[in-house]
């Protein structure tokens, strides 16, 4: 008995060549419409287990974009970041800047003396000879003024990006990070 075999396309309407074409042209445009989907919904980095790593893989991200806009004026996140600190908070002691940046001492210093030696801040000893307060100069005023338009591009790419809800929730969450990372040292 012989099997009669049935034509590979089980569409009664595909008749000829040309449906054949249109189908897999449809079927590709499908297949990388659902790629597209796939690779927007789905993160290209894998979840870190430690939320220490998470937040570290985030800052370095996040510094990268930083530097790569503060770069032509000259300045790095770390030096934009002091010189935006002493602005708002005006003089305050080497100590006290090291915990609102939740910084290092020897991390600060290094940092600290570049600045020195570009005239971005000033410093003055404490009644405590060891006691150091800094303070913007002038230099440094003109540094921030120069980088700032940067800082702001950057700062609105991200922010559209996340969104404002994201962008809100995040700068509440870092907040409370760091003030439990300070409590915790005490």
């Amino acid at each position: 008995m012989a099997v009669r075999r049935q034509p590979v396309h089980a569409d009664p309407e595909i008749t000829h060549f040309s449906d054949i074409r249109r189908i897999s042209k449809n079927l590709c445009i499908l297949v990388i419409c659902i790629y597209i989907y796939f690779s927007m919904t789905e993160s290209q980095i894998p979840t870190l287990v430690c939320l220490c790593s998470n937040f570290r893989r985030a800052s370095r991200a996040m510094t990268q974009l930083y530097e790569e806009a503060l770069r032509p004026a000259g300045l790095r996140n770390s030096q934009f970041t002091i010189l935006q600190v002493l602005q708002r908070a005006g003089e305050v002691t080497h100590g006290r800047l090291g915990e609102i940046l939740a910084m290092d001492s020897t991390t600060l210093t290094r940092t600290l003396a570049i600045m020195l030696g570009h005239k971005w801040i000033s410093e003055r000893r404490g009644d405590d000879k060891r006691e150091r307060w800094l303070r913007l100069a002038k230099d440094g005023e003109t540094q921030l003024k120069r980088a700032l338009p940067a800082w702001e591009k950057v700062q609105s790419q991200v922010r559209h990006k996340l969104g404002e809800k994201v962008w809100t929730d995040l700068f509440h969450l870092t907040t409370q990070l760091a003030e439990l990372s300070a409590e915790s040292l005490q």
